[in-house]
Order: structure tokens, then C-alpha cells, then sequence
């Protein structure tokens, strides 16, 4: 007997947009019932070949053939009726429909006459939250009021939904805790056993160990590896493939002296700060020049204090100080004054102005110095957002570009450069790298240790506990809103950590 063809071949896949040639003669061969990791750099491609994969972007030239037999993509919906699904890391869900209108928008059972039957639907949805070990999820809850890891499994019910047998998963973790990615893997284990391939992309490379069949690496829109084996290619060549050198999962070294590593008065001192319902009472000091750690699960109050020490949400209960001057609560203009700066975990939803140039987004917390008699100096301004930039090696060196076109390692950049030019002593990260590539993660660190070497103050969030670990000077370790541990980074390891975030019980 013949053997069978693949689910899915592209050959040869081009396509250029104006001055930029994004794919240039990608191939992609995907089995059914396999997980085929797709790996590369932002900017390598990816994203351009799961649009075109999607029928969201046309191809200039290649083939694609489905169960060998050649066909065109020409809409999303074409896509869909062959039964390829994309769930985008951006997740296009509808905030005020409800969880079961959202996973059969599109498709509604309807009555002969097109009335659309709510209560199969919603019994439909449900029955589809179960099969993916959700079933608390309500059909009925609106998709705004659900967290990010709950709408994840919400755009995965809706894929699945449909007759698929192809589901593109766009970053599908960098929104989950732990045990989030593991029911995340147990689902796609359950997909795929029934023939269901999926194409995974991530920027973790140890998912891919866990989860991958192939790999294929993109780099500059060109596949440099086709097809290789997750488990048994080893990180340093799929990392050097990427990036085109070798790159080590290094963190720049803590140097023996820091700016203020000695000095007696903290710059940020958190007494006592509590939030009902969201963490217990929190107290932690902070030096120039140190980098502090908040280590957790997802809902373990993480992102909750760092939002309160901004301002952003108003305490219960505690103080914030900056160099010993204690801040209204609840209020972000009396943080920014003191010289707090946030780079919040959604950059492009809370931070960025997407439609402005990075001038402006560099500039946006600092307008009164060019204002000159009610004008406002665009010289000055683009001056000024050049210097902070060009100190952060943003990429590209054009303070006119528009920041959506700016890769997520160099968005993150421009965020950073806003509290530079700002002047802030305090500097909140958020998840400073999710959805940022292995290179640029390298280049963030480094950014990230020299501010702190040269005096600037850091509180770290990160999902990622190597992260925390890599790039903190001190570690607080949360537990359901509480801290369970607190130890200088150099005296934990990632196993210790994730037994006192799983099971840790609170330390004087």
C-alpha cells in the first residue's frame, strides 16, 4: 500500500510586502496526529506563514497541498472549511458575547427558520469545556469577565467546534501558570490521539521538549531546518539556528558592588500593603542599584502589588514610600511624580499607543519639558526620544516609526525608554519578556542589569521562574496572595522555588 501523504505540504512559499520580502521559499510538512513546533525569531516569518496558512495573507508564489491535493486559501473561512483552525496569541474573542455565542460564532445552531437555539448552544459549549477539563467555565459568562487563561480554553473550544484537523496554536501559553500548561499539553496529547495535528509556536524552548514531534526553525524568512526531531536536537543548535550565532540561556553577571547595594535608606519601602481578596499584607524594601523578584503562580497576586505600588489599584490597607516620603494611596499621578515607572504585563494594550510613532510613546509621560508656551517643541521631543532609544539599542534607529511595526523585544524597549527619559528611580517589569524572541530576551537582560548597575531600582514580575531567578538580586516567593519565603536569589533553585509556590506555607 502507498504510504499516506502528509495533512499538510507548503512548498516554496513567498511573499513580500512593500520593502520587505517576509517569506522567501518557506516549506512546511506537517503529519496528521503530530505536534510540529514552529520556531524562529520575530521577524523570522512566523506569524506571515500562519496567515497565509490561516487564508489571511495570499501567497506571491509556493504551493500548498492538503491530503495531497493542491489547494488555494483564499479566506479564513476557505481555511476553516477544510479544517485548519488558528487560535492567534492576540485571541480575537468577543468581550460582550457569552462564552457559547463566542465558541459557535459564526456557525449557531439554528431552527429551520435561522432562530439561533441559545440553550443547545450553550449545552454544545459546555459539553466542549468538559472535553477540555474546564467545566467550570460557564456558557453563559460573558468572555470579558473571564481571565486570560479561561479565554485560552474558550478559543480552543471554538476551534474545536469545527471538523478541524489542523489547529495552529500562536504562543498558547504565555498567558497560563504551570498547571495551566499542563492541562494545555494533556488537551493537545488528546487532539492529537485522535489524528488531530497541531502546529505549535512558542518562544519556550523547554515546551518544545515536552511537547513537539518536529521542528521546523524559521530565521529571516527563510526555513533553515525542516522537520527535525524536538527531542533528541539539542537547544544550543535550534537556539544558533534562530539566531544565526550561538546563544547561551545566560543572564548578564551580578557585579560584586552595586550603586546603593550598601546604602542604609531604601528607595521603596512597601509596609504593611494589603488588598482584600487579592494578597495579604506585603512588606518589602528596595535599594538603588537592586533587582527584587516576585515569584508565583498566576492569581498569586503577583501583577495585584505591582499595580497597587503604581497607583493603579488602591490598597486596603499599608503604605507605599519613596525615599521615605509615603505616596497617596490608589493614585498613579502621585507614583510617577515620585519617580515610579511601570512596564505593564499587556504592553500593547496598557502601555503603547499603537497608532502613534515611537516619539510619542517615548515621550507621552514627559510632555511638560517641551512644552514651550503652550506648544509643544517636536524637535526637542524627537531628540530627546532618539537619545533614550539609541541608550536601549532600540531597532529600528527611527524615532518615526510607528511602534506597531516594532518587534516585541523592541516595544518593550520603547516602554523602558519612556521611564528613562522620565528619570524614574523605581522601575516595575510586569512579564518583561512574554512574547519576546530568545535573542531579544538576551538583549532585555542585559538592558535590564546594567539600569540597575547604574542606580535604577527594579521590582520583577515573571511567570518564568529561571527568569526571576536569573535576573534577581532577591527573590519574595507568593503563594495565594501571601509570601511564603523570602532569600536571596543565589540560595534558590527553580525545584525549590516551585515547591513553595505549589505547597509553600507563609515564613516570619
Amino acid at each position: 500500500m502507498a504510504p499516506e501523504p502528509p495533512l499538510l505540504t507548503m512548498s516554496g512559499i513567498t511573499k513580500s510586502f512593500p520593502g520587505v520580502r517576509a517569506l522567501d521559499g518557506v516549506d512546511l510538512e506537517v503529519q496528521a496526529g503530530e505536534v510540529h513546533c514552529l520556531l524562529g525569531q520575530n521577524g523570522a516569518g512566523k506569524s506571515t506563514l500562519i496567515k497565509v496558512l490561516a487564508g489571511a495573507h495570499q501567497p506571491d508564489g509556493g504551493e500548498i497541498t492538503w491530503r495531497g491535493a493542491p489547494v488555494a486559501l483564499k479566506s479564513p473561512i476557505a481555511a476553516m472549511r477544510l479544517g485548519i483552525a488558528t487560535i492567534y496569541q492576540e485571541l480575537d474573542l468577543v468581550e460582550g458575547l457569552s462564552v457559547a455565542e463566542n465558541i459557535f460564532l459564526g456557525h449557531e445552531p439554528t431552527t429551520a427558520r435561522f432562530v439561533v437555539r441559545t440553550r443547545e448552544g450553550r449545552t454544545a459549549a459546555g459539553a466542549l469545556l468538559k472535553r477540555l477539563g474546564h467545566p467550570e467555565i460557564d456558557p453563559a459568562s460573558p468572555v470579558g469577565a473571564l481571565s486570560a487563561a479561561q479565554q485560552q480554553i474558550v478559543s480552543m473550544a471554538r476551534a474545536l467546534s469545527h471538523d478541524v484537523r489542523l489547529i495552529v496554536m500562536d504562543e498558547p501559553s504565555a498567558a497560563l501558570d504551570p498547571d495551566e500548561v499542563d492541562n494545555l499539553f494533556r488537551i493537545v496529547a488528546s487532539v492529537t490521539a485522535d489524528g488531530v495535528a497541531v502546529v505549535y509556536i512558542s518562544h519556550r524552548l523547554e515546551e518544545i521538549r515536552r511537547i513537539g514531534d518536529r521542528v521546523t526553525v524559521l530565521k529571516d524568512g527563510r526555513a533553515v531546518a525542516v522537520g527535525l526531531p524536538a527531542e533528541s536536537t539539542p537547544t544550543h543548535d535550534i537556539v544558533a539556528m534562530m539566531t544565526g550565532r550561538k546563544v547561551e540561556y545566560v543572564f548578564p553577571p551580578r557585579t560584586t558592588s552595586r550603586p546603593g547595594a550598601d546604602a542604609t535608606e531604601p528607595v521603596l519601602t512597601v509596609e504593611g500593603l494589603t488588598r482584600k481578596g487579592e494578597f495579604a499584607p506585603v512588606d518589602l524594601e528596595l535599594r538603588p542599584g537592586e533587582i527584587v523578584g516576585l515569584a508565583g503562580l498566576v492569581g498569586s497576586g503577583r501583577s495585584e502589588i505591582l499595580e497597587t505600588v503604581y497607583g493603579a489599584r488602591r490598597p486596603t490597607a499599608g503604605r507605599v514610600k519613596v525615599a521615605g516620603k509615603q505616596l497617596r494611596p490608589g493614585s498613579v499621578r502621585a507614583a510617577v511624580a515620585a519617580g515610579i515607572g511601570l512596564a505593564p504585563e499587556e504592553r500593547k494594550a496598557q502601555a503603547l499607543l499603537m497608532l502613534e510613532s515611537v516619539t510619542r510613546n517615548v515621550s507621552v509621560s514627559s510632555m511638560s519639558r517641551f512644552s514651550r508656551a503652550g506648544w509643544i517643541d517636536r524637535g526637542a521631543e524627537r531628540r530627546a526620544a532618539r537619545e533614550a532609544t539609541r541608550e536601549l539599542s532600540l531597532r529600528p534607529d527611527n524615532p518615526d516609526t510607528p511602534v506597531r511595526t516594532l518587534s516585541g523585544g523592541n516595544q518593550q524597549k520603547a516602554v523602558l525608554a519612556r521611564w528613562l527619559l522620565r528619570g524614574c528611580r523605581v522601575l516595575l517589569l510586569d512579564e518583561p519578556t512574554r512574547g519576546v524572541d530568545v535573542g531579544a530576551r538576551a538583549e532585555l537582560y542585559a538592558v535590564i542589569r546594567r539600569l540597575a548597575d547604574e542606580g535604577l531600582a527594579v521590582l520583577l514580575v515573571s511567570s518564568e521562574v529561571p527568569e526571576v531567578l536569573g535576573l534577581a538580586d532577591r527573590v519574595l516567593v507568593l503563594r495565594e496572595g501571601r509570601v511564603v519565603h523570602t532569600a536571596d536569589a543565589r540560595e534558590l533553585d527553580e525545584h525549590r522555588v516551585l515547591d513553595l509556590v505549589m505547597e509553600g506555607s507563609p515564613t516570619s
